[in-house]
């Protein structure tokens, strides 16, 4: 009452201009059916981008720094795949930088600061072959990554194999050596810098504007290639034995050489973990299992994207039980992913106790089929957008159209309080 009385108050033009103050810088403004309200300083925004080809995130992070990590494009599309979208008539990297362009903070001139790539698998850093369209600028073929370059600058690009990409066997295939020809071609013409991911550090990926506004932001590199972050100062363990120790069947595959990292903002925390697994094959030797001294480094966070799109190798039960967030994502195209069993997992509140919601980019129609408790999903289309407010203290998720390019909201859900 106390609060009404003052607002009738105050003269109407007034009380206009803060309505208009209020509504535009609220993260709660969003309206289903309009459009997206652009990112305002000190938010922190992560935007799952949809395309049915693989796996791309956009983070704006509070300064206006922005970092993309991965940037997906798979080659041939079989039956279990979705349609691309929001449709073939452009490739998923076009598609990824429009949807940059769009959002950036700085509408005229975008720019990356950075770029991450998890691994070097096609459905996360694109795949070239005989239909591919080549630079315009450079002697490279275009997808995923390449191809986004294309269209935005990328100022620094990190990955886990720079400079040699010989771990754990050398990587000669034609989508690597494109690769390798297009780092050459943006260091010597645009002066983009390369550097491999180093686990431990937080001072790697960092804000770029104004670091000293935000002082309880960071990115702590957690593992890559095996070496995790101990959750200690910077030290790092070495979860692989040496190799020459080791029968060449048992090495490790690309999946289980993913970076992944925590992003902590106030109170909220965000990991991301590419395709590292958690349930080694049977027979496998148990050091194939990553999730599970990763998570000991990482504790809880407030949400997550699903370590390589929930397949049945993935989200064993100690990882589920000890990041326990309150929001997991899922970037899927497949009918395999995610797998029964964890999907089981993520709902178990014997695993972690409180509600959760689960939001997929893109879910196939076979899987709601044979996984009925996916009914359950928060959302199963579109592109998931984690809002988080200035400081950190709580978030929305925000669910936006990937039929068109309209940044239409279809719905918001939150919201959540950091813990």
């Amino acid at each position: 009452m106390k609060k009404e009385r003052c607002l009738r108050s105050v003269h109407l033009p007034l009380l206009a201009i803060l309505c208009a103050w209020f509504v535009g810088n609220s993260t709660s403004a969003q309206i289903v059916g309009e459009a997206l309200p652009p990112w305002k300083e000190g938010m922190l925004d992560i935007h799952q981008i949809s395309t049915g080809r693989g796996n791309s995130a956009l983070f704006i992070l509070p300064d206006a720094t922005t970092m993309l990590v991965d940037a997906g494009a798979l080659g041939s599309r079989t039956i279990r795949h979705v349609d691309p979208r929001p449709n073939d008539s452009r490739a998923p990297g076009e598609w990824i930088a429009r949807y940059i362009e769009h959002v950036h903070p700085v509408q005229d001139a975008p720019v990356l600061d950075y770029a991450l790539l998890t691994h070097f698998h096609g459905d996360h850093m694109g795949s070239v072959g005989e239909t591919s369209k080549l630079s315009s600028s450079g002697g490279y073929e275009l997808s995923g990554i390449t191809e986004v370059a294309e269209h935005v600058l990328i100022q620094k690009i990190l990955d886990r194999g720079w400079p040699d990409y010989d771990f754990p066997s050398p990587m000669n295939n034609q989508t690597m050596e494109n690769y390798r020809v297009f780092l050459k071609w943006q260091a010597e013409r645009n002066g983009s810098i390369i550097q491999r991911f180093q686990p431990g550090r937080n001072d790697q990926i960092v804000l770029m504007n104004s670091p000293e506004n935000y002082p309880s932001f960071e990115v702590r590199n957690v593992v890559a290639n095996g070496q995790i972050w101990t959750g200690v100062g910077s030290n790092t363990q070495e979860h692989f034995p040496p190799l020459e120790e080791v029968p060449k069947k048992d090495h490790p595959g690309e999946n289980p050489c993913s970076i992944g990292f925590r992003l902590s903002y106030g109170q909220f925390d965000y990991f991301s973990g590419g395709d590292m697994v958690g349930i080694p094959t049977p027979g496998g030797p148990s050091w194939h299992d990553v999730e599970t001294p990763v998570a000991r480094a990482v504790g809880p966070v407030e949400a997550s994207i699903l370590n390589h799109h929930g397949y049945i190798d993935s989200q064993n039960a100690f990882f589920v039980s000890t990041l326990r967030p309150l929001i997991w994502i899922i970037s899927v195209w497949d009918s395999a992913h995610p797998t029964s069993a964890v999907y089981a997992r993520l709902r178990s509140t014997r695993l972690y106790p409180g509600p959760r919601d689960i939001f997929a980019t893109s879910m196939h129609e076979a899987n709601k089929v044979v996984i009925s408790g996916l009914k359950d999903l928060a959302s199963d289309q579109g592109h998931i957008l984690i809002r988080v407010t200035p400081g950190g203290s709580s978030f929305h998720v925000i669910i936006l159209s990937d039929s068109d390019e309209s940044l239409k909201i279809t719905a918001v859900h939150g919201p959540y309080e950091a813990r």
